[in-house]
């Protein structure tokens, strides 16, 4: 195994592959003599500044680099030139397959789960005691059949974008075609009113949606829900799974608690599964916008049209104007344990981060709560803060079956659909294999590319047919929505 690697031959740092004399396994060293104020590189590309001189060979870190980010940039020079790849499978590899369950509005899913939603925190006690009730009265007999409920604290005294954004996530989770069945609770006197709410949903599927508002039950409103429960269960146990092509396949981008690996080993197999997924006519959602900055210029290279490159730049500029306007600085992002697995700058992070979106054009853009459309394909990104369970469960509301999620530090958290943990390093695979799906250190030491992203893309398509990813073992599965403004 190599000591260390050079990314690009333009870098002026390289990246410890194992503990070296004063150099941590994932953190940077410089190649050669770094002057203070000079343009420290790293993926071929500036991950800020030098603080002070810095000798070959010393550490390089939060210490004595800093961040070159700080407003809104022009990026009126860029002209897109995206690459073929993405615009279906040109290769003319043979087509995969899954075993999904179709759904009427043709949107197909990877389980055939029975969801309990509040439409207020209000009634999250109410919707724990039905689903807790629902299974203690069940025979559970198929074990690819789960009943859950996602508690949150909004739908009520909640004004304008807050508002919305509540309704809209809870949308596309009602609408998700995850779930072989939903019971949507409400109360009754909240802002997000079912019947209003109801209406969101346009012509949707009555017999697999139905709804309850607790205040107009007579009588117990735990038992009336566990009825309905008991009754999609029933009606769920009849679905089957069918073969569809993976291009019916979304799947979702993201990392958390990086390290300097991230963006050698975990992230660039995830690039390479987005690009295979895409010339397969499938689709991809790369989220996590404040971790974009530093390398949205390679992104908006990519925009397959001068409509979607304006689209990014203002996914970039408006994301950025949302930090200035609460009176914070828009490079200020790697977190401790960042910091501490080699990450210095958020340049650093964002170059890494990147890496998971492959290199196939940029296909759309979507706002905050936005769903795909039904002819969607290739990579999508999506706006949404860099928080792992807001962005995971956006990309999850926007249409994703599957989030994949690449850590170098580890992290048991699960979105509403299946959220595969990759690592970056074959030490924390080892150390927590209850939270890890898939080990990409394998990459630093004994396989290929070809061959990790061959074994990965069966494991997808493994999962996609049923097999439960570690945090769906665990009973983890949860939900976060998007606040930024006032509570009454």
């Amino acid at each position: 195994m190599k000591q260390f690697l050079q990314i690009n031959p333009a870098d002026t740092v390289a990246v410890a592959l194992k503990d070296l004399p004063s150099i941590p396994a994932g953190h940077k060293f410089a190649l050669r003599n770094i002057a203070a104020g000079e343009d420290v590189i790293k993926y071929g590309n500036p991950i800020g500044h030098a603080t002070r001189d810095i000798r070959k060979g010393e550490l390089v870190d939060h210490h004595n680099i800093a961040t070159n980010l700080s407003g809104t940039l022009d990026y009126s020079s860029l002209t897109p030139a995206p690459s073929p790849v993405g615009e279906g499978n040109q290769k003319g590899e043979e087509e995969a397959f899954f075993g999904g369950y179709p759904r009427p509005d043709g949107q197909v899913g990877i389980r055939n789960d029975i969801w309990v939603i509040p439409t207020v925190g209000c009634v999250n006690g109410i919707c724990r005691q039905i689903v807790e009730k629902a299974k203690e009265q069940l025979s559970i007999v198929n074990s690819q059949l789960s009943i859950n409920y996602f508690p949150h604290n909004y739908g009520c005294s909640q004004l304008g974008d807050d508002h919305e954004n509540t309704r809209l996530i809870l949308r596309d989770m009602v609408l998700h075609p995850n779930a072989g069945g939903v019971l949507v609770v409400g109360l009754g006197c909240e802002n997000n009113q079912p019947r209003e709410f109801e209406k969101l949903l346009g012509d949707y599927d009555r017999q697999r949606i139905r709804f309850l508002i607790s205040q107009e039950v007579e009588g117990d409103e735990v038992e009336a829900g566990v009825k309905i429960v008991k009754e999609l269960y029933e009606q769920a146990q009849k679905d089957e799974r069918v073969s569809v092509q993976v291009s019916k396949l979304r799947v979702g981008l993201k990392c958390g608690g990086s390290d300097g690996f991230s963006g050698i080993t975990a992230n660039p197999l995830l690039g390479a599964f987005s690009d295979w997924l895409c010339e397969q006519g499938g689709t991809t959602i790369l989220t996590e916008v404040p971790e974009m900055f530093g390398a949205e210029h390679l992104l908006m290279r990519r925009a397959i049209s001068d409509d979607v490159l304006q689209d990014t730049i203002r996914l970039i500029n408006d994301f950025k104007e949302y930090y200035l306007r609460h009176g914070q600085p828009v490079g200020e992002n790697p977190s401790p344990g960042n910091k501490a697995g080699g990450i210095s700058t958020l340049e650093e992070k964002a170059l890494g981060c990147t890496q998971k979106s492959g290199t196939s054009p940029v296909c759309g853009v979507l706002a905050y709560g936005e769903r795909l459309t039904s002819d969607s394909s290739g990579l999508h990104l999506l706006s949404a803060p860099g928080n792992d369970l807001v962005a995971s469960t956006a990309l999850a509301a926007a249409g994703c079956q599957l989030v994949l999620f690449t850590t170098g530090r580890g992290t048991p958290f699960s979105t509403f659909v299946p959220t595969l943990k990759v690592s970056t390093n074959s030490n924390l695979a080892r150390r927590k294999p209850q939270w890890i799906d898939f080990d990409a250190g394998v990459l630093l030491e004994t396989q290929t590319m070809e061959e990790t992203l061959q074994d990965f893309c069966q494991l997808i398509i493994d999962v996609a047919n049923g097999h439960p990813v570690h945090a769906e073992k665990a009973g983890t599965s949860e939900i976060s929505i998007w606040k930024n403004g006032v509570t009454l």
